[in-house]
């Protein structure tokens, strides 16, 4: 496989000239990006893959939600609905998209609404919902939309700096776009990421005046959810683990550390599951997935936990992000 992508780079030389040169558009004003009169704050990345969007979203509306109405904003990838939809307790997962369901589930009283045309999906969201500030989940490379406060992740195995564009890498955006971003948030670090492994990450990422560079790791909850009980109760169970990520090996990792014992049945990213599939797991005495699979499987398997996960900063880079997005929230307001 990588055989194959290193062979395709005069590909990724033609794609990263297309990027650049919308880029500039932009950057000329050819192209326009426009404001609203909401706040926005954008989550994004610049690669493809997982860097942990949706629980960045999640850290957000737990730090505002008591002092502001806020609205989700996604685009709703792989939902079988088209155009702007505004959830409700009727939407399903089909026509919301898992990652905007599974946030509707969680925050009842947040607005989640869908619209690939962002900039649609801000103006509805104004005229109904009338939001204090609107997250735009993985919006970064949506240049159509200025955003006011913009968090750009990148994996601690893969930070952008080190990578290339698609498809002899994983990035879908140019590296020197970074330089919008407000914070940029380095996620999946080990927990012991050392001070000076930190400071050189910080030299590749060479961060502009303005930004902050900010470290997580991703934290597990041992308290399953679905059927409650604890992660040790399943240590004497034929335990499947059930994936549709696009990066699984972080979960893997932390279970097979915490001495679990496991199959892994590995889906693409978004998977929406066959009858046929359906029925293999029927067949399987018990279930743990990921709270994003969990919210496409919960009507269809009764033998179904998942686990629970959220991003956790590194010392005293939480009260830094807190102390940033209160500072940005002030004086927007």
């Amino acid at each position: 496989m990588q055989v194959l992508r290193k062979l395709l780079l005069p590909i990724s030389v033609v794609y990263g000239l297309i990027v650049f040169l919308r880029n500039r558009c932009y950057d000329l004003g050819i192209f326009s990006s426009k404001s609203f009169t909401t706040r926005t704050i954008c989550v994004g990345n610049l690669s493809v893959g997982g860097t942990g969007k949706t629980p960045m979203i999640e850290l957000l509306v737990r730090s505002l939600h008591q002092k502001y109405q806020l609205a989700i904003l996604s685009r709703g990838y792989k939902r079988k609905s088209n155009g702007f939809l505004l959830s409700t307790h009727k939407t399903s997962v089909e026509d919301l998209g898992d990652e905007p369901f599974q946030l509707k589930s969680k925050f009842q009283k947040v607005a989640v609404a869908v619209d690939a045309d962002r900039r649609n999906g801000i103006a509805q969201l104004e005229q109904i919902v009338k939001p204090d500030v609107i997250l735009l989940d993985d919006a970064f490379q949506h240049r159509k939309v200025k955003p006011d406060y913009s968090i750009l992740l990148t994996a601690y195995n893969n930070i952008y700096v080190n990578d290339w564009y698609l498809p002899t890498g994983n990035l879908r955006d140019s590296k020197r776009e970074a330089q919008r971003a407000n914070t940029i948030v380095v996620t999946k670090c080990p927990k012991n990421l050392s001070l000076s492994e930190r400071n050189k990450i910080v030299d590749k990422i060479n961060p502009k005046e303005h930004q902050k560079i900010l470290f997580s790791f991703l934290s597990y909850n041992e308290e399953l959810k679905g059927i409650n009980i604890n992660l040790e109760d399943l240590k004497d169970k034929k335990v499947t683990l059930v994936t549709g990520i696009a990066n699984p090996v972080p979960l893997e990792k932390f279970l097979l550390g915490e001495g679990l014992v496991f199959e892994h049945l590995k889906f693409n990213d978004h998977h929406f599951f066959t009858e046929q599939e359906i029925t293999v797991l029927k067949g399987k005495e018990c279930i743990l997935t990921t709270e994003k699979d969990y919210v496409r499987l919960k009507s269809k398997l009764t033998n179904l936990h998942y686990i629970e996960v959220s991003h956790q900063f590194l010392d005293d880079d939480a009260k830094i992000f807190e102390t940033e997005l209160e500072r940005f929230m002030t004086t927007n307001s």
